[in-house]
């Protein structure tokens, strides 16, 4: 892709060289910019600037080739923050306990930045969060430094947009919202944006990037939650919910079709309403519908428990003692990402319940410890004798690679929460939806 000319060509400072950071640092170098990617994790510092990519769907050849290009490398030292003309916060925002907004990440970020802030400054937050953060979180942080955001530094909100694993999109082909603190500071990171993105939409603040982020997921988190209920509801009245789903969808509009499944998974959907719902209570504003889906979709995995019960005892057996193998740890389909992954809740209600279990997943060959989680499992081979070996296979990501065929035809029982088994032709006895 062609350099774009301008009179200086930007160094750009990525903070977080994960699902965000890294794929954003990518297009920013392809478009000539020069980046320095900064992380806590020195492991993957290493990793990234000998070439390999900590990433499934971001190929190691492009992270090679961006360090041998000389415009890009990683680095664990913040003391090298006063250099970039912008710095671009890409770090986790999650859940606490109590499911309220958990700011450590940000916070620690902009302390670090505030040391090291200089005048003419860019600072952009892409973190999700809900709206007010960059006013009321980072911009305090951040003028501890003596600097005034929108006069000394510029300051402002753009939320990532990235879709793991969708071919059809990269980032630099998805619009990018962007809201400034003040109309000089969209200016400056419009202009930066528009090094690594095909397409930047502005808008009037910060509060606004930050609300269209939240909307665009609990949109989606409230969509989802209706057709978990709706298959839980048709599968009591012995209907498929997913032939439901694909007759609603032949009509040309007022429909858009959305899939039901273990429970929803991803950095994404299954924390931003929460996020909304925390700072509606601020202002005495109940969401009702919004905290209703919440619960729905928080609930699933539970009720995928309960229908494997279920189903074993239909086959005169205890779900206490039984071997039941999980297929697929992500929480989506053909890529290595287990954030809020519906399977871990699984597994470990599963566990709870006095089963043993093993998963496959092969784009996750080992657990690794996370906040809530610390399973300590290896992905177990897959193959014919050893499907033959448990009493129930559940299908919780439906990752291309799998032979739906060959796990129905060796399986005793098969628990299938995606529809992955629609066309297998073989074995619909054993085959449970959930």
């Amino acid at each position: 892709m062609a350099k774009k000319s301008r009179k200086k060509v930007p160094l750009v400072g990525i903070v977080g060289m994960g699902y965000v950071g890294l794929p954003l640092a990518r297009e920013f170098v392809l478009r000539g910019a020069k980046v320095i990617g900064f992380d806590i994790n020195e492991k993957n510092v290493k990793k990234i600037n000998a070439g390999q990519s900590p990433l499934k769907h971001i190929p190691s050849g492009d992270i090679a080739a961006m360090v041998k290009s000389g415009r890009f490398n990683s680095t664990t030292d913040m003391k090298l923050m006063s250099k970039p003309d912008a710095l671009i916060i890409c770090v986790p925002t999650p859940l606490t306990e109590n499911r309220e907004p958990d700011m450590t990440y940000i916070v620690i970020t902009c302390k670090t930045i505030s040391k090291y802030l200089r005048k003419e400054q860019l600072v952009v937050l892409e973190s999700t969060t809900y709206p007010g953060t960059t006013r009321e979180v980072m911009k305090p942080i951040l003028e501890k430094s003596g600097l005034k955001a929108g006069k000394d530094f510029y300051l402002a909100f753009s939320p990532e947009r990235e879709d793991p694993g969708n071919k059809s999109f990269r980032t630099a082909t998805i619009p990018k919202v962007v809201g400034g603190y003040n109309k000089k500071s969209l200016q400056i990171a419009l202009e930066i944006y528009k090094y690594a993105i095909d397409k930047t939409v502005p808008v009037s603040s910060c509060d606004v990037a930050e609300s269209a982020k939240i909307l665009e997921n609990t949109y989606r988190c409230v969509n989802i939650a209706m057709v978990n209920e709706l298959k839980r509801l048709f599968d009591r009245m012995g209907i498929d919910v997913w032939e439901v789903i694909e007759a609603a969808g032949t009509k040309p509009f007022g429909f858009q079709k959305f899939y039901p499944g273990p429970g929803l998974g991803g950095h994404c959907i299954p924390i931003d309403p929460f996020y909304l719902t925390w700072r509606a209570r601020q202002f005495g504003m109940p969401t009702k519908f919004i905290e209703l889906a919440g619960e729905i979709n928080t609930a699933m995995p539970h009720y995928v428990i309960h229908r494997t019960m279920d189903a074993l005892n239909g086959k005169k057996k205890s779900l206490n003692g039984a071997k039941v193998l999980v297929l697929g740890l992500a929480y989506k389909k053909d890529i290595d990402d287990v954030r809020e992954s519906p399977s871990l809740a699984l597994i470990e209600l599963l566990k709870k319940k006095g089963a043993t279990v093993d998963y496959n997943d092969p784009f996750i060959p080992q657990t690794h410890k996370m906040r809530e989680h610390d399973l300590k499992m290896k992905s177990k081979p897959l193959n014919v004798k050893m499907i033959k070996g448990y009493d129930v296979v559940l299908i919780s990501t439906d990752h291309s690679c799998y032979d739906y065929k060959m796990i129905v035809k060796n399986s005793k029982l098969v628990v299938d929460t995606r529809n992955a088994t629609a066309n297998v032709g073989i074995g619909r006895n054993k085959i449970v939806k959930a």
